[in-house]
């Protein structure tokens, strides 16, 4: 199965990740994580072009594509590969971040977003695609570290990212879950265990 967790930066990806990997660990499974962009050798260079090298000016349609080639990298040499073999595979992002970031936040064109990552991605979609729903002003509180690229866009950005995951979910198929990540972060694990059971 390949799951991927997505949400605005403070919404809990972190620690529901490393818990549902635990608990598949727990129930005999192989499992692989990896992040979006990054995982790969091309992939944590462009990482750090995105989020931390702001002394490298990015239009938006630069950005973009670096995402996208960090994703064809990422699904070539880690996804595939994992999935192929037989391992469960839990991402931390995926297309829906892309379009939802540069798209319907960034401005560019979603419809043309999802196309270009149907190319770079060929057209592998999750099983599985969980977002963590939270409110702009809540993540931001959450947030302990220094803001990267992204994160330091402010709030009017990050209501339009939310609003774009709530919207542009649908467009992942049938396995889309939507969980309010103000619970407790067992309540919101349990939400999603249950979630993964009913499709298995």
């Amino acid at each position: 199965m390949f799951i991927t967790l997505d949400g605005i930066d403070g919404a809990g990806k972190s620690t529901q990740i490393a818990m549902l990997r635990d608990y598949f660990v727990g129930q005999g499974h192989e499992v692989v994580c990896v992040r979006d962009p990054g995982s790969s050798k091309l992939g944590d260079a462009v990482r750090d072009i995105l989020l931390h090298r702001e002394d490298i000016p990015l239009a938006m349609t630069a950005e973009m594509f670096l995402y996208m080639a960090s994703r064809a990298q990422l699904v070539h040499e880690r996804i595939r590969p994992a999935i192929e073999s037989g391992a469960m595979v839990i991402c931390d992002r995926y297309l829906l971040a892309n379009v939802v970031y540069q798209g319907s936040a960034g401005g560019l064109d979603v419809e043309t977003l999802w196309t270009v990552g149907h190319i770079a991605t060929g057209g592998l979609m999750p099983d599985a695609t969980i977002v963590l729903d939270l409110e702009p002003e809540l993540a931001a509180s959450r947030l302990q570290r220094g803001g990267d690229r992204l994160e330091k866009r402010g709030l009017e950005y990050f209501k339009k990212v939310r609003e774009g995951f709530r919207t542009q979910l649908a467009r992942c198929g049938k396995g889309t879950l939507l969980v309010d990540a103000s619970l407790s972060p067992e309540a919101v694990h349990q939400t999603i265990i249950e979630f993964l059971s009913r499709m298995s």
